[in-house]
């Protein structure tokens, strides 16, 4: 065996490190002192190389980007998320133009346009209608700075493969992340070309582990979509997972206990998708990871 693939290194696609949780703050209740700094140490020290912070709207991908300049390591992507497609309403030019303003002025730095898709599990935040049409109206600026579409999809499947047929012109290439449809939503997408993003939420069911199992090496990355989809004890994975670290209530975390916030996912427990990954995959785990690294590596960093 190479002795590189011996070396676990680790990209993490989707960690929403803007989020308030990051600062001690839960449900607008501050809970304990900001602690990013150590949540980020934890995970360089454990063989993270990178991590993409999730842009979820104009103001949350400029947020994403100055988080980024923090360390040479950290990289955002700038987009709308479908619950937040309302915010196109006021002026869709202008709010594209401010997208597109933060990519041309950190192209450094963004490595991906989204996270933008298509979401039905929560169409009380942002009409059907209104996704379709603000999704699509996206994807241009894939083609225009030549990056890949960071996607969401949530019971979306076949809308989303049509759009991105539609468009494909528009598109150089992408992952769906988070992904948790069944087998037939899996072989739509990869026959587009996409790679697909795995957390702990798509490890909830053991319909999932199922799926996840039919994915081609070269197309699987990983992710944590931290501070949410952490791999739980009820998980039908959990058994695989060997890598654990003690947590605390958050009511009752200092920085100093070095222990994880309860309920809270953090970047360096991507090992544990990787753990089950491996596992229900019945593949060597350095070997699958050294793979995944490769993969993001070729998408997100053309290295």
């Amino acid at each position: 065996m190479r002795r590189m693939a011996l070396i676990r290194r680790y990209i993490d696609i989707g960690a929403n490190l803007t989020d308030d949780m990051y600062q001690g703050v839960y449900n607008k209740s501050k809970k304990h002192e900001p602690d990013l700094d150590k949540v980020l140490e934890r995970s360089w020290a454990n063989g993270m190389s990178k991590m993409i912070i999730t842009g979820g709207s104009l103001s949350d991908s400029k947020k994403a980007i100055d988080l980024s300049y923090t360390d040479a390591r950290l990289y955002a992507t700038v987009g709308c998320h479908p619950t937040r497609c309302n915010e196109f309403f006021e002026n869709p030019e202008t709010y594209l133009n401010g997208l597109r303003d933060l990519i041309t002025k950190h192209r450094d730095k963004v490595v991906a346009i989204g996270e933008c898709g298509l979401d039905y599990d929560r169409l009380h935040f942002s009409g059907k209608e209104i996704q379709l049409k603000y999704f699509e109206y996206q994807l241009k600026l894939s083609r225009e700075f030549n990056l890949p579409l960071f996607l969401h999809c949530r019971a979306a499947a076949d809308d989303l493969v049509d759009i991105l047929r539609r468009n494909k012109d528009n598109i150089v290439g992408g992952v769906v992340h988070s992904f948790d449809g069944p087998k037939d939503a899996l072989e739509k997408i990869l026959d587009l070309g996409m790679y697909i993003g795995i957390n702990g939420c798509s490890l909830r069911t053991k319909d999932n582990l199922e799926v996840v199992r039919e994915i081609p090496q070269d197309r699987l990355m990983m992710e944590t979509d931290c501070p949410w989809c952490e791999v739980k004890a009820t998980h039908p994975g959990y058994p695989l997972v060997f890598t654990k670290y003690p947590t605390i209530k958050k009511e009752k975390y200092t920085i100093e206990s070095g222990r994880q916030v309860k309920g809270r996912n953090e970047p360096v427990n991507i090992v544990q998708v990787l753990e089950i990954l491996a596992g229900v995959r019945k593949e060597n785990i350095n070997e699958l990871a050294e793979t995944i690294f490769n993969n993001t590596n070729k998408l997100f960093f053309n290295k």
